[in-house]
């Protein structure tokens, strides 16, 4: 992968971007694509980035990856300093107790830790509980409620405070990959197709959208917004390839195999083959799953958005989702993009989507 797309990943990975609070994420993401696309953001915090097409009124394609990751939200501070919270989106308690936090406050970041009864001081039984979230506290080091309020703010976003971290071969482990790794392939397509030069036959419309993780929010009111004739959400999916996951879930999945092609009621068949037959004629490995209902993703709201549209899924494997330590293969993203870019030309009639 080229070096200024690693470190656009990692300045997107870095950028906090709890849902509802994905602004410093969506500034990483409007400022890598302002050379290659037309730029603008809506009142819900939607980043479009349209790339316009050839002819009079061409389709419109919309690709969209959301920038919203898990995160916290702080609700109530005790008199002795300590932070209570909730979760913003799906976080498991039993990985909270003991991590390192950073509360994004209006002055800047404040380290915290999410504090842990010493297991000396724990009863057996208790060693077999989960602690609930709405039990556990941020402490920020403060001496009492006035000096954490000098700091922090009840509403203030936190998340946890792991970076990027390489691991061997081209495996990378990060928080937030949920989905900051479909907005990145997202502004990837953007500048592939800008620097190639090439004037497709379709209007370009890539998206980086907000507060997927609390209700395929920003998904919904962008597709309408756009009004696409076809979409392609890039999403993650369960890797499983790891020791404790079961393949009869969600089949055969591997990091470093290629994107995966999702088949289901929520993938307009004829798209689904255009993206296939891409695939096979261009040489790009993909991985290939089913899902018998609608999916849980941006693609959902695209598909039902106005009088419908024409959408697929293209997936990156990712093991241990909605973890701080969630991986992925660097391969598999960059085969997306050669995926999508090179299935953009066969989209530019309308009737092509219809099934028959």
């Amino acid at each position: 992968m080229r070096q200024e797309s690693l470190e656009f990943m990692q300045r997107l990975l870095e950028a906090p971007s709890p849902s509802g609070y994905e602004q410093p994420a969506q500034r990483v993401f409007r400022d890598y694509i302002a050379p290659y696309a037309e730029v603008t953001t809506d009142v819900m915090g939607n980043v479009f980035g349209r790339i316009p097409g050839r002819g009079d009124n061409p389709p419109r394609v919309m690709i969209v990856g959301h920038s919203d990751e898990i995160g916290f939200q702080i609700k109530y501070i005790d008199d002795n300093g300590y932070l209570y919270f909730a979760a913003i989106g799906g976080v498991d308690p039993h990985l909270t107790p003991g991590k390192r936090v950073l509360v994004h406050a209006a002055g800047g970041s404040v380290p915290g830790v999410i504090g842990k009864k010493p297991i000396h001081l724990m009863e057996d039984e208790d060693r077999k509980k989960i602690v609930r979230l709405d039990a556990q506290y941020i402490d920020i080091g403060a001496g009492d409620r006035q000096e954490a309020q000098a700091l922090v703010r009840v509403g203030d976003p936190v998340t946890f405070a792991d970076g990027v971290q390489q691991l061997l071969g081209d495996r990378l482990a990060a928080r937030g990959f949920d989905d900051k790794a479909g907005s990145f392939v997202v502004a990837e397509v953007l500048r592939t197709v800008a620097e190639s030069g090439v004037t497709l036959p379709v209007d370009l419309y890539g998206v980086s959208s907000v507060q997927e993780e609390i209700g395929l929010r920003g998904g919904t009111t962008s597709a309408y917004r756009v009004n696409p004739d076809v979409g392609i959400c890039v999403e993650v999916d369960f890797s499983t390839d790891q020791p404790d996951v079961e393949k009869k879930h969600n089949g055969e999945v591997k990091l470093g195999k290629g994107p995966i092609l999702p088949r289901g009621a929520n993938i307009n068949q004829p798209l689904f083959d255009i993206l296939a037959g891409t695939a096979e004629r261009e040489g790009v490995p993909v991985q290939f799953t089913g899902i018998p209902r609608a999916t849980g993703t941006d693609a959902n709201v695209m598909q039902v958005s106005r009088g419908g549209v024409a959408t697929a899924l293209v997936k990156i494997p990712l093991r241990y989702m909605h973890t701080p330590v969630e991986v992925l293969s660097l391969a598999d993203l960059e085969n997306a993009v050669r995926l999508i870019v090179a299935a953009l030309p066969g989209m530019g009639e309308r009737d092509t989507f219809i099934p028959r």
